[in-house]
């Protein structure tokens, strides 16, 4: 449910001024007619021909023995015949040419009414590949915005962050979203049952229409075969009564021509997506998608009244009680419309933190580097060099970077130095942490400037990136190539930061037990303390600072993890 960036546009942030502008053209334009496509009146009742047997007079049922003992049938089978032959007889007067009772035949003026639907019906099957196969969430959103205005632009205004936040500063996170929610269930239960009617004939008119458009018209076609010429095809109905039924339940649960929002919508879809092309006149457009509308419309609601569908089914079945169903479809749209909004405002509040994350680690960045700008890896992309390598761990090593050349060296190394040199700690494992620790920190520069060279256009990952995305091959390859290498160099760039984090908290930790002289802990003081100290309280006044940086060093990284986690 990521959402298609045109479909968004639609359904949300089209004004009610430009939806009633764009509708307006297509109203004024619009001249497809809106009689029936499916007429009930034409279909002959269905016939329980056992029930209807067992009715008739007495003579005619004593007729229809003597004839089953001719034709080695029951006598119910051989009446079921007659009214099968009378049923054929029906349709040859009431269409010529279609259906051969003697033979039981479907002839070329069938063959020839079937391949003219499928063709009618394979615009709109165009129309909705472009509309609401892409996105049936966005979609939904958009005919929302049409059918239920006031909802819609409730749940536009009333669900975004900046709304709920300005109503509750104080609340955290997982508050705020919950209230956004809570809201959203309020509103979309006053959605009144007219609302709910409309939406639902604009859905299943979409799906009843989606369902011909797609069906299988060539495993039909395909079952005709030449008679006598090429031109003459038919087809033994028996074969195919099956699929014929399925088409028939189809037409017969497409009674009407699809809502005019309905078309209005997907219209507006497919001319929204080249509204910026050059030499692109949506009035044109428009009157294009109409007239090939109307066409398919008319071969639909014409296929219909030609065919007698249902009576050709009954033949070919050999079952007089045989009658169209409606199919099921549409029913799912409210889910479907709210899961659509649930999942916009979760996009909208993702958002929304990211860049409030994003604004509070620019501030962190400014008070804890003293406005010192960020060090970029040279070749990892960024704003300054877009066609770098992707990197999604380029941050957490920029702020290492950072921190490297104007925290740590300048105004950290100079307190930790000395306890390396000339510390005297009770436990030997504390002095090998605090050396492993710092010099995992102080050749931090080295490895990451080593990282860089790995990921530019001459290292063996930045070699391999370039010429995946040079690679000819198909698209999905191409896409794995680059995915792997990038992965892989993802996997490097998080292992150092992770590294890093672990020797800060490392340090963190023993200077803790250096400065609380806690005999009783993991971490032990310096027996040698007083003199590394000096005279003056500075030293330990300078690390005890020195622990406040490495500690915001820690939260900022923590941070930027977040971040990049929810990006």
């Amino acid at each position: 449910m990521s959402g298609n960036g045109t479909f968004n546009r639609l359904a949300l942030d089209l004004s009610l001024d430009e939806r009633t502008n764009l509708l307006d053209k297509l109203k004024n334009q619009l001249s497809i007619s809106r009689d029936p496509l499916y007429e009930e009146t034409a279909v002959i009742p269905s016939v329980d021909t056992e029930q209807q047997y067992v009715s008739l007079p007495w003579y005619y049922r004593l007729w229809y023995f003597i004839l089953s003992l001719f034709s080695g049938k029951t006598p119910l089978k051989v009446y079921e015949g007659r009214e099968l032959q009378k049923l054929g007889w029906i349709i040859d007067a009431r269409a010529p040419g279609l259906y051969d009772v003697n033979r039981g035949l479907l002839l070329s003026e069938f063959y020839k009414e079937l391949t003219g639907l499928k063709e009618g019906a394979r615009f709109f099957y165009t129309v909705l590949d472009s509309g609401i196969n892409r996105d049936k969430g966005a979609f939904y959103g958009f005919l929302g915005s049409l059918e239920m205005g006031t909802v819609h632009t409730r749940l536009s205004v009333e669900t975004t962050p900046e709304r709920i936040v300005g109503n509750k500063p104080e609340a955290s996170e997982t508050e705020l979203r919950r209230r956004a929610f809570t809201i959203m269930e309020e509103i979309l239960a006053e959605i009144t049952e007219e609302e709910r009617t409309a939406m639902y004939a604009n859905v299943r008119s979409l799906y009843c229409l989606s369902q011909l458009a797609s069906f299988l018209f060539d495993r039909i076609i395909m079952a005709f075969s030449p008679a006598s010429s090429v031109s003459d095809m038919i087809c033994l109905a028996s074969v195919i009564w099956e699929p014929l039924s399925n088409l028939n339940n189809i037409l017969f649960s497409l009674k009407e021509i699809p809502p005019m929002p309905l078309l209005e919508s997907l219209f507006i879809f497919i001319l929204q997506e080249h509204a910026g092309e050059a030499g692109f006149d949506i009035n044109t457009e428009i009157q294009r998608l109409l007239s090939r509308a109307e066409k398919s419309i008319v071969v639909i609601r014409e296929f219909n009244r030609q065919v007698p569908l249902t009576l050709i089914v009954r033949c070919g079945s050999r079952n007089l009680s045989l009658s169209p169903k409606v199919i099921s479809g549409g029913e799912d749209w409210f889910a479907v419309y709210r899961e659509y909004w649930r999942h916009h405002i979760e996009t909208q509040f993702n958002e929304y933190m990211r860049e409030r994350r994003s604004r509070e680690l620019a501030n962190a960045f400014r008070d804890f580097f003293k406005d010192k700008e960020l060090r970029s890896l040279e070749s990892a992309a960024s704003e300054f060099n877009p066609n770098g390598f992707p990197l999604k761990e380029a941050m957490h090593l920029s702020f290492l970077l950072t921190f490297y050349s104007v925290v740590f060296i300048p105004e950290i190394n100079g307190f930790l130095r000395p306890i390396l040199i000339d510390g005297e700690f009770y436990r030997r494992e504390n002095r090998l942490e605090f050396t492993e620790n710092y010099n995992e920190i102080i050749k931090l520069e080295d490895v990451i400037r080593k990282f860089d060279s790995v990921i530019s256009a001459t290292g063996d990952l930045g070699k391999r990136y370039f010429q995946a995305k040079g690679d000819m091959s198909s698209l999905p390859v191409k896409r794995r190539k680059i995915q792997l290498v990038t992965e892989e160099a993802s996997e490097e760039a998080a292992a150092i930061s992770d590294r890093i984090k672990i020797a800060i908290g490392g340090i963190v930790n023993i200077l803790n037990g250096i400065l609380k002289k806690d005999s009783g802990g993991k971490y032990e003081t310096l027996s040698n303390l007083t003199q590394i100290a000096g005279k003056g309280p500075a030293f330990l006044a300078g690390l005890a600072e020195t622990v406040q940086k490495l500690e915001k060093a820690y939260q900022i990284m923590e941070n930027i993890s977040i971040m990049e986690a929810g990006k």
